[in-house]
C-alpha cells in the first residue's frame, strides 16, 4: 500500500519578508538554508523545511531548469505547530517574553502535553507542542 511518510514542506506567506526572517531567525533559531528575493527557506529540526514566501510573488507558474512549479499563495492567519521537549518549554516561554512575543494562549491537553501560542509578525498563528498531544508525538 502506498504510505506518505511525513510533511518535508510548510509555507507560510507573508508581507514582509524581512521581518518574517528576523522572527524565526532570531525568536526561534530556525537555520536559514535558503534565501532569495521572494523565499526563504529554514531547516526545522533537520526534519522539515519552513518556507516563507512574498505574499504575491508565487501567484505565476516559475519555470526552472528541472521543470515548473505551479501558482500558489495564501492570505489569512494560517497555523503552524512547532515540536518542542516538555523540559524546554519553561526556556521557550522566557525567550518569547524577551523577545516581546506575547503568549496569546495556553493549553493542557487531555491526553498529554502542553501548547502555547503567539503571534509572528504577519499574525500567523505559532504553536508550540510538547509530546503527548498526538499519538505520533
Amino acid at each position: 500500500m502506498l504510505q506518505l511518510k511525513r510533511i518535508i514542506e510548510t509555507a507560510l506567506y507573508v508581507k514582509d519578508l524581512t521581518a518574517a526572517k528576523d522572527f524565526y531567525y532570531k525568536t526561534l533559531h530556525l537555520e536559514v538554508m535558503v534565501e532569495s528575493d521572494v523565499l526563504v527557506a529554514f531547516n526545522v529540526g533537520d526534519l522539515n523545511t519552513l518556507l516563507l514566501f512574498k505574499r504575491g510573488a508565487s501567484l505565476e507558474t516559475k519555470y526552472l531548469s528541472g521543470g515548473e512549479i505551479p501558482p500558489h499563495d495564501a492570505h489569512g492567519r494560517i497555523h503552524v505547530c512547532f515540536a518542542i521537549d516538555a523540559d524546554d518549554m519553561p526556556a521557550w516561554q522566557q525567550k518569547l517574553d524577551d523577545s516581546g512575543v506575547a503568549i496569546e494562549g495556553r493549553t493542557q491537553w487531555p491526553k498529554g502535553g502542553s501548547s502555547v501560542y503567539f503571534r509572528d509578525p504577519d499574525h500567523n498563528l505559532v504553536e508550540l507542542l510538547t509530546p503527548g498531544c498526538w499519538p505520533i508525538y
